[in-house]
């Protein structure tokens, strides 16, 4: 008990030295080591999780759960900090415990989803957003942190888009960067900083058809030069953790891959910190069809170098037995135990086990005003304006009429947003109160989120009928209340000079398990919307989701479109900004908008074929098209309008021969030809015109925020360096190689004119 009252006494700047932890761990035992192997859920140490027979046959004992290293969904300062003692007075040298959560997008104060938060293209925001979180998180007693999902995705099938930055490459990377400094900083054991987790390694992103779990198909060429590098980046940002992906690799599950985790992620991309499994990542295995039985998942996952069992029991029941047989070194437990408590070193919590949990602060740090104005200024950073055919901003001396179940509505904060609570988030109702003059403004639902009809699965907490039309006693009933809401609010929208329509996606038909077939608006809405085109032409949609969706109707009758994702505590305010021009909209899509599903996964940055289409020429058939709708999307990667107008150049270099040694400077010039100020994202394109493999039609490759006065005009420069041109080329490398560059700088990636320089070798 001396040691224990020790440890939990604080010692400001201290730890412990290598040598001390290699003593530690030469004098624990053998099934002590696995079980630090080991992760559970916090229902195990509260009471609710009972060990029983099936318990047993999955791994689970009394022994294992007292010594296990981690647990995962346990928060709350005082929980935390009772479990954590209780357990190392248990737990044979006393060493404290890992506890782990799912902080994606916020922990209480709930920032925009990170598809929304890359649609800002302000990498340091979304920084400061994952500090706030991390600083919520910590006091509230967490030590890790699930984020960020750093997978590349192309296809808007797939509900985890949503986690994700975006289509892009180089964006991603920059957005992975930044959420780990923002979550770590420079030192883990600084107060209110929290762990890292680079997820999911790898590739997990690009699911065939867009279907959770299924099947990944990347050539090498593929996976090396578009979906590692955003891992890459948060592991030299210094993530403390990476999660394996539930995928297939080359045909081998990522978790049993000995080839992705050892020779790709510990000694080509150098990471040196823990690798956990996802959650039962280890037992699906098995059901791949890659391991004949459990024993079989444990070698293959211990020798890929898995150091974490993520809610399997499968290293706690089976790995001692393979080392007393001889099939595993018990060199590669000792790897995997010293990686976890160097972890729980850097954290500090040799030293203080319950780090910054604190009742105390709790109070005072979450949701306060500083991290609710953040939230805010997020937000309407990362909404989109798609449309605008003067519609926006509303006057305020209009007669407004909100019409849409997203109208008082506060279950914005996305499905991933486990700890925040919708109580705690603003409506549109809510701001608009605040700001409209009332006797003019009204309000209607004029229709439930979802119909009857429309099943709901994912993380629903119980409550699968929220959003829906809920009848279940009295139909009759219920067809009578939604007629008389669809009345009330065609007789709203004849009285209004404009009509606002909050509409879109339930915050569960996105997120983990939530692929669609068909990625569009519930029809129960679409029929409202219908309606009050009718008898108002003067509509603007305000589109909630988690995913780009196919909105094609929207976009032809609606006069203007607001994107504003899943837009978490502070929507209501921060649409409000921009609904009546507070604010000038300058988010850019980082996601492309299909024009229908059939063209997804649809990506600004494909390759061009033998036989390209070429605009203008439909009637040339034997091209790469549809017969039956465009190839190009909707909304293409990088757009979005602004209430102003921006007049840009064309590209000019500074020179047209490069050295690899050289800098190519391209400059633009950018004048705001509006009547109020704007922002405005310049985005630099470089395509290689001819390589050893073949190159997309253009990347992104910079990317500036722009601030103009009306009338202001500026000179911005990139800089183009030799490294900024390598890729993976027929000789398996990242290299750059001699020829011809076409320069593009435009405000979205569908920009045509270019200049050019040549790389000379």
């Amino acid at each position: 008990m001396a040691v224990l009252q020790e440890r939990l006494q604080y010692k400001m700047g201290t730890i412990m030295k290598q040598a001390e932890l290699e003593h530690l761990l030469k004098s624990m035992s053998l099934e002590e080591k696995i079980n630090q192997m080991l992760q559970v859920t916090g229902d195990f140490y509260l009471g609710k999780t009972v060990i029983t027979g099936p318990m047993r046959e999955n791994g689970f004992t009394e022994e294992s759960v007292a010594q296990a290293g981690s647990v995962i969904g346990l928060a709350g300062a005082d929980v935390v900090k009772k479990v954590q003692k209780e357990y190392m007075e248990k737990q044979p040298h006393h060493i404290p415990l890992l506890f782990m959560l799912d902080v994606i997008n916020g922990y209480k104060t709930v920032f925009p989803i990170p598809l929304g938060q890359g649609a800002a293209f302000e990498p340091e925001m979304s920084k400061s957003c994952a500090k706030a979180a991390a600083k919520e998180a910590a006091v509230s007693g967490l030590h890790i942190t699930f984020a960020p999902m750093v997978d590349l995705v192309r296809d808007a099938r797939w509900g985890r888009v949503m986690e994700s930055t975006g289509e892009d490459t180089y964006l991603n990377c920059c957005f992975s960067k930044a959420m780990v400094e923002g979550f770590q900083g420079s030192d883990l054991k600084e107060p209110y900083r929290v762990a890292a987790c680079i997820k999911h390694f790898a590739g997990y992103g690009a699911p065939d058809a867009g279907r959770d779990y299924n099947t990944v198909e990347l050539s090498e060429h593929t996976l090396r030069e578009f979906y590692l590098p955003a891992y890459q980046a948060g592991i030299e940002a210094g993530s403390a953790l990476v999660m394996t992906s539930f995928n297939t690799i080359d045909g081998v599950p990522a978790t049993g891959n000995k080839w992705l985790m050892r020779d790709i992620l510990r000694k080509e991309m150098g990471f040196d910190g823990v690798l956990i499994s996802d959650w039962a990542a280890m037992e699906e295995i098995i059901y791949h069809g890659y391991c004949e039985d459990r024993l079989d998942a444990a070698k293959r996952s211990i020798e890929a170098g898995v150091d974490i069992d993520m809610m399997t029991g499968i290293y706690s029941e089976r790995l001692q037995e393979l080392i007393e047989n001889g099939k595993v070194e018990e060199r590669l437990i000792d790897e995997a135990a010293m990686r976890i408590l160097e972890l729980k070193n850097k954290l500090g919590l040799f030293e203080n086990p319950y780090k910054d949990a604190d009742e105390e602060k709790s109070r005072e740090i979450i949701l306060c005003r500083e991290h609710r104005e953040l939230a805010r200024e997020c937000a309407r950073k990362s909404f989109v304006l798609l449309k605008n055919e003067g519609a926006l901003p509303v006057q305020k001396e209009q007669k407004i009429a909100f019409i849409g179940p997203y109208t008082d509505n506060r279950e914005i904060l996305g499905a991933w947003s486990f700890i925040g609570k919708s109580e705690d988030a603003v409506s549109i109702k809510d701001a608009a109160m605040e700001v409209l003059d009332q006797s003019r403004t009204t309000y209607c639902q004029g229709c439930p989120v979802l119909d009857d009809t429309v099943k709901l699965e994912g993380f629903a907490a119980g409550n699968e009928a929220e959003g829906k039309s809920n009848n279940t006693a009295n139909p009759e009933d219920e067809e009578q209340k939604q007629a008389e809401m669809l009345n009330t609010a065609i007789k709203a929208a004849k009285e209004a000079d404009v009509v606002i329509m909050p509409l879109g996606e339930h915050r569960l038909q996105s997120g983990e398990a939530c692929s669609r077939a068909e990625i569009v608006i519930p029809e129960v809405q679409m029929d409202l919307f219908r309606k009050i085109c009718q008898v108002q032409p003067n509509v603007v949609v305000v589109l909630f989701n988690g995913r780009p969706l196919d909105i094609r109707e929207i976009s032809q009758k609606a006069k203007a479109v607001l994107e504003v994702w899943m837009p978490g505590t502070e929507g209501g305010h921060a649409i409000m900004d921009v609904l009546t021009g507070e604010y000038n909209p300058s988010g850019k899509l980082t996601m492309s908008f299909p024009y229908s599903v059939g063209q997804v996964p649809v990506h600004y940055n494909e390759y061009s074929t033998g036989r390209p289409h070429v605009p203008g020429k439909d009637k040339d058939r034997f091209r790469s098209k549809y017969l039956d709708i465009p190839n190009a999307p909707l909304y293409p990667f990088g757009y979005g309008l602004s209430y102003t107008d921006f007049e840009v150049s064309k590209t000019e270099l500074d020179h047209r021969e490069m050295q690899p040694e050289d800098t190519v400077r391209a400059s633009v010039s950018i004048r705001n030809t509006g009547n109020i100020a704007g922002t405005q994202v310049l985005q630099l394109y470089i395509r290689d015109v001819k390589a050893s493999v073949v190159r997309p039609v253009k990347e992104l490759k910079g990317f500036q925020k722009v601030h103009l006065q009306p009338g202001e005009e500026k000179t911005v420069t990139f800089e183009i360096r030799e490294e900024m041109l390598r890729f993976y080329s027929e000789n398996k490398v990242f290299e750059s190689e001699a020829g011809e560059f076409e320069v593009y700088i435009g405000v979205d990636s569908s920009v045509e004119e270019c200049d050019r320089f040549y790389l000379k070798k």
